[in-house]
């Protein structure tokens, strides 16, 4: 990650630091519901739904047996999303999508 500060209708935010804070405060909870209290009240309805339908999705597309268009029907996720999230989950470097499905694929 670069030090790169962006302006945002909440001000200038330091793509490290201000990112690096939010991770702290995340992996600093200790349980699913301290996370789902922390996500409440960080997240509004629309933005939380929003993220478990990208979870729902890729769970779906590891899944494999499933198009994009019964993906997106099944989520209520659109088919922008759903090929965003394939891409994430198979072609992009970050691998987060990969690395949480492997953890929950272990437990």
């Amino acid at each position: 990650m670069t030090n790169v500060e962006k302006t945002s209708s909440y001000g200038t935010l330091n793509a490290d630091t201000d990112t690096a804070a939010l991770l702290d405060a995340l992996t600093a909870l200790q349980s699913r519901d301290e996370v789902l209290r922390f996500l409440t009240d960080l997240c509004t309805p629309a933005e939380l739904r929003a993220l478990v339908a990208r979870w729902q999705v890729a769970k779906l597309l590891n899944a494999g047996d499933l198009s994009y268009r019964d993906i997106s029907e099944k989520t209520g996720a659109s088919t922008t999303t759903v090929g965003r999230v394939a891409r994430f989950l198979n072609d992009e470097s970050y691998q987060g999508y990969r690395i949480a499905l492997d953890r929950e694929q272990s437990q």
